[in-house]
């Protein structure tokens, strides 16, 4: 089963395109396990307590589909994501620029949010 790590712009780009994203991840990868980081967590918890109340970033939701892993937790999600991508051989849900260049150079998966409207595989940058 393919696992997914979660960064919060690639979260917050999947809510603000109101994407069903489990089903878009399982209509690309098929069966995956959603992994929260704990400084990605941590990084949404911010974002969410400077979001407009009308605009949640339904992180009850994103908790109850993940599993936390606690082993990465530096103070830089992106590094966090990278090492654990890396290490594990997993896909990574990203819409951030250098974020994207760091896991495509070291050959690994990434999703990303299109043009608003659907999730996809990235194959180049």
């Amino acid at each position: 089963m393919q696992h997914v790590l979660i960064d919060a712009c690639g979260w917050v780009a999947c809510i603000d395109a109101n994407l069903n994203t489990e089903r878009e991840l399982e209509a690309l990868l098929g069966p995956c396990v959603w992994v929260l980081l704990e400084s990605v967590e941590k990084e949404l918890e911010r974002l969410e307590a400077n979001r407009k109340k009308s605009k949640p970033l339904l992180l009850d939701l994103l908790r109850a589909k993940s599993v936390t892993n606690r082993r990465f937790n530096s103070k830089h999600a992106d590094d966090d994501l990278f090492r654990c991508a890396l290490d594990n051989q997993w896909a990574t849900l990203t819409v951030d620029t250098a974020l994207k260049r760091r896991l495509y150079e070291a050959n690994l998966r990434i999703v990303e949010v299109r043009q608003n409207s659907h999730l996809y595989l990235v194959d180049s940058l």
